[in-house]
This record gives C-alpha cells, structure tokens and sequence, in this order.
C-alpha cells in the first residue's frame, strides 16, 4: 500500500541529541565505523593517486570540493551501524558489509545513480568554470600551478565555483538527508524518499541547510592531514543522520 511519510519539524535539539548518540554508536562499533569509513579515505588517497600520475594534480582541487557530494552513498554502512547498535544487534565487519550490501538490491541504487549523475554533472561544470576564468594559463599541478590560483582570475574562478559548488551541495543534500535512511528503514520508493526529503528541506531551509554546510565545512577540513580526519568525522555523521532521521520520522499514515 502506498503511504505518506510524515516527518516533524527538525529542531537543535535533536541536532544535539543526535550528536550525542553518534558518539555513543562510535564507541559501542569502532571496528565497524573505521571500517566503513576506509571507504572515504581510501577513495580519497585513489583520487590523489590517479591525478599525481596523470599529471593533472590540479584537477584535485574540483575533486575534493566535489567530495562531499557522493558522500551520502558510503553512508548506508553507518545507518546499518547505528539500526544495528539500536536494536542490540551484534556488529562486526562482516554482517554490516552484508546489509549494507543488501540493502543495494532494492530502491536504493536509483537514488545512489542520481548523486552520482549530479556528481558527474558538476565535474563537468567545474571544468566549464575553469576554463572560463584559467583557460590559458599554465596549469601542471597543484604545488606549481598555486601563484595561477592565487592570481585575481585564480581568486574568482575559486569564488564563483564555490558558489555553484554550494548549489550542487545544497541539491544533493537535499535529496538524500532522510532519503536514504528511509529507504533503508522502510518499504517506501525512492521518488517518495526523496520527495519526502526534499520537503523537509524545503519546510526548514534555514537549519537544514546550516546543518549540511557544518556536515560539509568540517569534511573539507578534515581531508586536510591525508584524509585521515574522515576516520572520525564521517562516521559521526553518518550516526548522527540516522538518529536525527529517526526523532523527526513521525511515523507513516495510509494515503488516498
């Protein structure tokens, strides 16, 4: 049967408390949440890699500000995590690969295949902007290429793409805020996860997209010492998601 989700009104309060059980969820499954979050710093030190031996370093700096965009889809292994710490369920590596893994046979790839498009998307118009503002100066990488950065073009070009950037940002979050907790917590269709999300947002602009843009600040910050930040700040997140999905979920009524 078709439902409508009914989600309440977001409040610091269950920002705060969400926090708090993030942690909690952290200290109950180490293991398992620094083993979900190798998948970031892993993909991280890859990205770096491909750029070094390409020889395009410069292009890293569209990736990491891009980074933040597919970060929702390595998180249904932290929502796995915390239903699981929730409903005393024992928790290894091995059974949270199993349901996160699980949980991709069903509705979830066709929102997944959305972010990456948007993903995909900006990558494009981040190289349309570069081209715009720094497309005849000489770029080889980043350590040498930093004075065209720095430069009055380099300045706006880093300007205006933080702008569009924010833009994809805020589409993305968006869309997959409560999305994919809920298609992991419920038998609903992607359209109604995301529609259902995107409404939240739209009803809370103000302290929903705060909250996407602390999620998306400390990420950036914390990519800065070789990604290894991402070893305590995604899982953090990803908990936290989940419990803030979890208090603002009211429940679910039959529809017309």
């Amino acid at each position: 049967m078709a439902s409508h989700i009914t989600i309440r009104d977001l409040t610091a309060a269950d920002i705060r408390v969400g926090f708090q059980a993030a942690l909690s969820d952290f200290k109950a499954a180490p293991l398992s949440a620094l083993f979900v979050a190798s998948v970031f710093v892993i993909a991280g030190w890859l990205m770096t890699w491909i750029t070094w031996i390409s020889g395009t370093t410069f292009w890293l700096v569209l990736a990491v500000l891009g980074f933040p965009l597919v970060g929702a889809l390595a998180a249904v292994g932290f929502y796995e995590i915390s239903r699981m710490v929730g409903s005393d369920m024992p928790v290894s590596i091995r059974i949270v690969w199993q349901r996160a893994w699980g949980s991709l046979q069903g509705q979830m790839p066709w929102l997944a295949a959305i972010i990456v498009i948007v993903f995909l998307f900006w990558f494009f118009i981040g190289h349309m902007i570069f081209a715009l503002f720094l497309g005849l100066a000489p770029m080889r990488n980043v350590m040498s290429s930093l004075d065209v950065f720095l430069s009055p073009a380099g300045l706006q070009m880093l300007a205006f793409g933080s702008l569009v950037g924010a833009g994809f940002a805020i589409l993305v979050f968006s869309i997959s805020v409560l999305a994919f907790p809920m298609l992991i917590d419920r038998d609903v269709d992607f359209m109604t996860a995301l529609t259902t999300s995107m409404g939240a947002v739209i009803r809370q602009p103000l302290i929903y997209i705060g909250w996407g843009a602390l999620i998306g600040c400390v990420t950036l910050l914390s990519m800065v010492p070789w990604f290894l930040g991402l070893f305590f700040t995604m899982p953090v997140f990803g908990f936290m998601t989940w419990h803030i999905y979890q208090r603002v979920s009211a429940g679910e009524t039959p529809a017309p």
